[in-house]
């Protein structure tokens, strides 16, 4: 354990060692975030609306040379709809998955942990999260002008990947704030049944400040560090899944093992919940990963369809695992194998063709099963809900197989320029950028709360359950 940590730490020494952060002060009028999806490294910059020098420039240059900005009334519906279907992955999909897969003693933690994250973050991300995400044009970090959401109205505008096809600001903050949401709630699976509720919201606050707000700049940022490298990270493999992947399996190191884990039976109490909040998690993502576009084009549909192909070639991979492991396939495998095809396929969605799709899926649905089997015991963690095993697997093999199958030759949409072996070395920059850095905040994030609040609860309300004897409730007659 000494020495994963040591080797992390010294990780993003080097990383923090080899960026630095350059800030940009922005006009007065409504800037154009850059839109959240690394397709856009392969496309012109996404137009910042700067009232004085676009004046200057309509002066000098003849008017139909100029590209006019237009709000199309079907894209911001569609922005709408894919925010509510983002939320509703969170609660109520990703809370109900979680809290059928924990004892019946401590589902209520689990989903007031889930909802409760959410809402802080949602919170934080209007005080200062979308400033440090999008404000700005840094290497690592953007910036503080929009701290409070300062200069944003009504008539705000965002940019989308279509020269002049913008959306209203506050809408792509919606949306790009579900995200953040749902980062830090599934990092709550890692950890269940044992921490603190204080200390989890503690630790989803320093997280999210130090971790998920610079790699979501790097990637997805104007001037981040990846995005101008060129990065694919079209809904989030990185950003998302790897990111909360290694921050909870940092957690479930620190925090130790369950009480009789290993030695005592802790299977879900309601896998029928489990399957309720699998589905609502798959139709939820249509929103987290078409909507990604942040237009309703012909790029929403190959996300969309995406999303559908390789979610449902990874339940099929994971039920033949199954089979052939065990003797037969199980509900909770089924399950567990369309959120793999789901992680895996976020961050490739929209440059990968159908049948790249289903070969992502495919390969996520058995290397996410041996993530939670072979390699969890390899790894010695009690990682509760095997966050990292489904998570961090699947954010790996999608974010490299992007770099494979979004060429033009393999069904992508990337053209005969597109160099599969540079892309995969950037896409493995990405990687462990993310791990390194995801980690080593976390480590120090724990270790703040834990010298603070104290991360665990006593033995004593770990077996009473911490329905109890963290929120005074049960969900059950007992």
């Amino acid at each position: 354990m000494k020495k994963l940590f040591a080797t992390l730490l010294l990780g993003a020494g080097l990383a923090f060692g080899g960026f630095h952060a350059v800030a940009q002060t922005t006009t007065e009028a409504p800037a154009a975030v850059a839109a959240p999806a690394a397709e856009a490294a392969a496309a012109p910059a996404a137009p910042v609306v700067d009232a004085a020098p676009a004046a200057a420039e309509a002066a000098a240059a003849p008017a139909e040379a100029a590209v006019k900005e237009t709000v199309d009334k079907g894209d911001v519906t569609w922005m709408m709809i894919s925010t509510i279907l983002v939320i509703l992955m969170v609660v109520p999909g990703l809370a109900l998955f979680y809290g059928g897969l924990v004892r019946s003693k401590n589902m209520l933690s689990v989903l007031m942990q889930v909802m409760v994250v959410f809402s802080l973050i949602s919170v934080l991300w209007a005080v200062y999260g979308y400033s440090v995400a999008f404000g700005g044009e840094g290497l690592i970090i953007g910036n503080f002008d929009k701290v409070f959401l300062k200069g944003v109205t009504v008539d705000s505008l965002a940019a989308t990947f279509t020269p002049g096809v913008m959306i209203p600001e506050f809408i792509f903050i919606a949306f790009q704030c579900t995200f953040a949401g749902i980062t830090c709630a599934l990092i709550v699976g890692s950890f269940a049944e044992r921490i603190k509720f204080g200390a989890v919201l503690l630790f989803c606050t320093l997280w999210f400040t130090f971790s998920y707000l610079p790699i979501a700049h790097m990637v997805w940022g104007s001037g981040g560090y990846l995005f101008d490298k060129g990065a694919l990270d079209f809904a989030g493999g990185t950003v998302v899944h790897i990111n909360a992947a290694m921050a909870g399996l940092v957690g479930a190191y620190v925090l130790g093992k369950r009480i009789g884990y290993g030695k005592e039976a802790m299977a879900p109490h309601s896998l029928t919940l489990t399957m309720v909040g699998a589905s609502l998690l798959w139709v939820g993502w249509f929103g987290f990963n078409a909507g990604s576009n942040l237009e309703a084009n012909g790029g929403t549909t190959l996300a969309f369809i995406n999303t559908l192909m390789a979610t449902a070639a990874a339940v099929l991979a994971w039920c033949v695992g199954e089979t052939l492991s065990k003797g037969k396939a199980s509900m909770l495998g089924a399950a567990s194998g369309a959120v793999a095809g789901l992680v895996a396929i976020t961050p490739a969605c929209g440059t990968v063709g159908v049948m790249g799709a289903i070969i992502i899926g495919l390969v996520s649905g058995f290397l996410c099963l041996w993530g939670v089997t072979g390699l969890k015991k390899l790894l010695g963690a009690d990682d509760s809900l095997d966050v990292f095993g489904v998570h961090g697997v699947g954010g790996i093999v999608g974010a490299l197989l992007v770099g494979v199958f979004s060429a033009g030759s393999l069904g992508g949409v990337k053209g005969e320029d597109f160099s599969i072996a540079g892309q995969l070395l950037i896409q493995a920059e990405g990687v462990v950028i993310t791990m390194v850095w995801s980690s080593v905040v976390a480590f120090v994030a724990y270790k703040i709360v834990d010298m603070t609040l104290g991360l665990r609860v006593t033995e004593e309300q770990e077996r009473e359950g911490l329905d109890i004897s963290s929120h005074g409730e049960t969900a059950y007659n007992r």
